[in-house]
């Protein structure tokens, strides 16, 4: 095979051979396949790393984050994952889920506790989101548990603080209820409530991995996060969310996903809303 080459401002060359050692890791490791296509995402995001730690190859920052297990390894394997992965998202998007859960699950757990999962919570918009029509409609206690792998935007999440360009599909009830706008320096941006924060936990957790200490939740959201995986990796993660649903717990997805082919353990309520097939 003839090795082409990724040239970008740092004068380094990410090779084909260094991009396939990169993509299989982050499949080994989060099961998040990068196509071949994703080589110059690669490159670009980590060509900064190389610059700060005086590599002068692809292949030397791999050998950091693959070798040992030292704490500065263990540190810098993460700070590549971080780079790596995607995470778009915003607030109230794909709205009719939330309004499911206004509609249909809230009336039937009234009085009750509503736990409740964001398991690919990014920087914690979905999350926020859900505590929005939890604190509004829910006549019960409720709490969210948002998870991802990286922990960058978990640290994000964790504060509740967000550009106020972020805030255009908030409902201007929900802004004046929950939210904060930032004052002089910080006008530019909004703050949820603490009162919505305190009710919203988030931890780094690979999907890939078994979540029992997380406990069992009424709804857990996996949105728009399994078109980053394989089949395989996809059964995986199913399996592992499967786990944490009580007998009459949803799972929803994103609209442009499936589960179909990925498991026979779940049912089909509505397009993209799943329950536990009953045996």
């Amino acid at each position: 095979m003839n090795d082409r080459y990724e040239v970008y401002n740092t004068g380094i060359v990410l090779t084909d051979k260094e991009f396939i050692l990169f993509s299989s890791w982050m499949y080994n490791i989060a099961g998040i396949r990068l196509a071949s296509n994703k080589r110059a995402l690669v490159a670009s995001r980590l060509s900064s790393r190389l610059r700060e730690l005086k590599l002068i190859s692809f292949g030397q920052y791999f050998d950091i984050i693959s070798s040992t297990n030292t704490p500065a390894a263990v540190d810098e394997r993460q700070r590549a994952i971080d780079l790596l992965t995607t995470n778009e998202t915003f607030f109230f998007r794909e709205p009719a889920h939330f309004e499911f859960i206004k509609d249909f699950v809230l009336p039937r757990k009234r009085g009750q506790t509503l736990r409740c999962w964001s398991a690919a919570s990014s920087t914690g918009e979905e999350a926020y989101t859900l505590a929005m029509i939890l604190a509004r409609f829910h006549n019960g206690d409720w709490k969210i548990t948002g998870t991802d792998i990286c922990s960058r935007v978990i640290s994000h999440a964790q504060q509740g603080v967000y550009s106020l360009m972020r805030s255009e599909h908030i409902p201007i009830e929900y802004l004046h209820d929950y939210c904060l706008r930032g004052i002089g320096s910080k006008s530019n941006s909004l703050k949820i409530k603490s009162e919505l924060r305190k009710k919203v936990t988030f931890h780094k957790e690979n999907l890939l991995n078994v979540q029992s200490r997380l406990g069992m939740f009424d709804v857990i959201l996996l949105r728009n996060v399994l078109i980053y995986f394989d089949l395989k990796s996809k059964q995986q993660v199913i399996r592992n969310i499967i786990r944490q649903m009580k007998s009459d717990s949803l799972l929803i997805v994103g609209h442009a996903e499936s589960l179909n082919g990925v498991t026979n353990n779940l049912q089909l309520v509505r397009p993209s809303i799943y329950s536990l097939k009953v045996s």
